[in-house]
């Protein structure tokens, strides 16, 4: 079996020099030429079939490249009041807020998980914070958080909420649909 190099896109029309845009559909076609095979791509508008002498053609797509997430970076006093604000109330849009919360606290160690108690069917983790992140919480402040029993599909849409939330990033509302049946939003109004 014969191995060709096939060149990789040029990232450009070959009739106009226009640069084709991510996202954007193109004719890519193969001529033989003194044994290997060069490439040539075609914007749509220029394309009237391919051209002479055409060894092979194909309709492609500009890739689209993601843009990269930045890390989100709070302040570790803002996500300690909020996580003791949400527990103030007894609201079930709070309760998973503040447990997905409390896993992101777990997670940059100033939770700590104790233990697992049940009361009336209901669980209850009780954490301890491990190290505060102003004078207003004490060290060693104990917590109980109900685990709300998310699946991971919740818990991401929450995590993506919350982040949103604390970011000021638009919110998919066709996520909140698909995970909480009965337009019951984990955020309030998507």
């Amino acid at each position: 079996m014969a191995d060709w190099d096939v060149e990789r896109p040029s990232g450009r029309c070959a009739a106009t020099g226009r640069a084709l845009a991510e996202g954007e559909e193109y004719y890519a076609v193969l001529f033989e030429r003194d044994g290997t095979l060069q490439r040539a791509d075609y914007c749509i508008d220029s394309w009237a079939g391919p051209p002479p002498g055409a060894f092979c053609f194909w309709k492609a797509r500009v890739p689209v490249r993601e843009k990269k997430r930045l890390p989100l970076w709070v302040d570790n006093d803002v996500l300690l009041n909020l996580f003791v604000r949400l527990g103030e109330e007894p609201d079930e849009t709070k309760t998973r807020f503040r447990f997905v919360l409390a896993l992101l606290l777990m997670r940059k160690r100033l939770l700590k998980f104790e233990q697992t108690l049940r009361d009336d069917g209901r669980e209850y983790w009780q954490m301890r914070l491990a190290r505060p992140a102003d004078a207003s919480q004490p060290a060693g402040q104990v917590y109980y958080v109900e685990n709300p029993r998310l699946d991971d599909q919740q818990t991401e849409v929450l995590g993506a909420q919350l982040r949103a939330l604390l970011s000021g990033e638009p919110v998919d509302p066709n996520l909140v649909g698909e995970v909480f049946p009965d337009g019951e939003s984990p955020g309030g109004p998507p």
